[in-house]
């Protein structure tokens, strides 16, 4: 059976953990060349050695999405070391444990969050659209959340509003490329165990606030993310685009889970 990246290059943004770490685990064992994108040269370097040991394609590009002419370079490594650019990963994300509701919250907490939650995705759009119009089209997936949908019960405002942005962003970009053969979708997790949650998340209180409201009872994790994510980058989403695709273990269906 035909692996379902085969002859895929993919770029993937936040690589050096959790959702980014797992989806270039998966994308390369599905075929597809990996570019690892992250500010973490340690954890980009053993997502990198964690592919290669498993017979995988890839290569480490430090880069802070934030900053333009640190996306131009990891597209353009992309196109020199593999020669194409078919997937683009806009995964990178922060989530600040001060992040609170709009009075509590300071300006700088916003500035950051909006800077690589929000502006990052554009950045990564920016310069990878050209290069995925030089591969003959492809596919965009745009890291969001479920808060995109749904205000969190635990307040992080600058957060929520930067996957808004992000949501917001991936549907008109969909529109805007739909006949260049690109797709852009936003894929939107639920809570998830990973390490960027649990540490904001770092009371059993905490904690517990997110789980009753998902009535799957518990947190999804950043592999079924990563199963999602292939999905929108294979060709079997080929009439896949400009969604708001919720990976969130009913969450936004349901508030309130009865007992």
């Amino acid at each position: 059976m035909a692996r379902r990246l085969e002859g895929k290059v993919a770029l993937i943004t936040g690589a050096g953990s959790g959702i980014g770490r797992e989806s270039s685990l998966l994308f390369a064992a599905e075929g597809a060349a990996v570019v690892v994108v992250d500010r973490d040269d340690d954890g980009g370097q053993q997502t990198v050695e964690a592919v290669k040991a498993s017979g995988g394609r890839a290569v480490f590009v430090h880069a802070d999405v934030s900053r333009t002419e640190d996306c131009a370079g990891m597209v353009a490594t992309a196109e020199e070391e593999f020669g194409n650019l078919h997937v683009l990963f806009n995964n990178a994300g922060v989530m600040d444990g001060r992040d609170d509701d709009a009075v509590s919250t300071d300006e700088t907490i916003w500035d950051l969050t909006m800077q690589v939650n929000a502006k990052g995705v554009f950045l990564g759009c920016k310069h990878g659209i050209p290069a995925l119009r030089r591969a003959g089209g492809g596919s965009i997936i745009n890291t969001a959340s479920f808060v995109a949908s749904l205000g969190a019960a635990t307040p992080q405002i600058a957060y929520t509003a930067s996957k808004g942005a992000v949501l917001a962003l991936t549907r008109e970009l969909a529109v805007v490329h739909a006949r260049e053969k690109i797709r852009v979708n936003a894929l939107c997790p639920g809570p998830l165990r990973t390490e960027l949650l649990m540490k904001v998340l770092d009371t059993n209180q905490k904690k517990q606030r997110r789980l009753v409201h998902i009535p799957m009872g518990r947190f999804g994790t950043a592999r079924e993310i990563a199963q999602a994510a292939l999905f929108l980058a294979s060709d079997e989403s080929s009439f896949v685009t400009g969604t708001n695709f919720l990976v969130d273990g009913g969450i936004t269906a349901a508030y309130v889970t009865p007992e």
